[in-house]
């Protein structure tokens, strides 16, 4: 194959822009959120948020789960009466588990899509194991005692996304184990 053509001072085209598509190369400043450089970076933000939620409730303090939603926020259950909204009940609801609960929460099957420049939904499947009681060390597995999905809608607010809405819907679901103080020590 010869490689003069790609040298061809005739060749107009953008040499930072191999594909020859100007319009996909970020312009300076701030992408557009509807390019496809702009969605991306839209779409991984949001699912960056969805992820620090879970890490939030796993690892981090849980409290700190209500950062993540607009001042005007809602945690929502599809069935059932819990319904959170606001960023001080929602803080209040997710400081509230209890200290010795230890919880590993897998997403899955994330798929965002932008609605408009500073909007944008998405859906998640999830799955859950918990126990009550917890006092340290490794535990022996267990089945999860949820598996579901988010369905969440988000809004851009002052360059940082923030969900506006998250609505749990679960599938399967059973109650958290309490472990008795013996299994919680030697880790059974």
């Amino acid at each position: 194959m010869d490689t003069t053509d790609a040298l061809d001072p005739r060749d107009r085209r953008d040499r930072r822009d191999p594909l020859g598509r100007p319009d996909l190369l970020e312009p300076l400043g701030r992408p557009d959120p509807l390019d496809p450089v702009g969605r991306l970076i839209a779409e991984r933000a949001c699912e960056r948020l969805i992820v620090e939620f879970v890490r939030r409730l796993d690892l981090g303090e849980p409290g700190d789960v209500a950062e993540l939603f607009t001042p005007d926020g809602v945690w929502e259950w599809a069935e059932g009466d819990r319904r959170i909204e606001g960023r001080d009940a929602l803080r209040a609801y997710f400081a509230g588990r209890p200290a010795d609960r230890l919880s590993r929460r897998l997403c899955t099957n994330i798929l965002v899509t932008l609605t408009s420049a500073s909007t944008a939904t998405a859906s998640t499947y999830f799955t859950t194991y918990r126990v009550d009681g917890h006092t340290g060390g490794m535990l022996p597995p267990r089945l999860p005692v949820q598996v579901g999905r988010y369905e969440d809608t988000f809004r851009e607010v002052d360059g940082r996304w923030l969900l506006t809405a998250r609505e749990l819907f679960l599938d399967f679901a059973g109650p958290t184990e309490r472990l008795s103080p013996a299994d919680a020590r030697t880790g059974n």
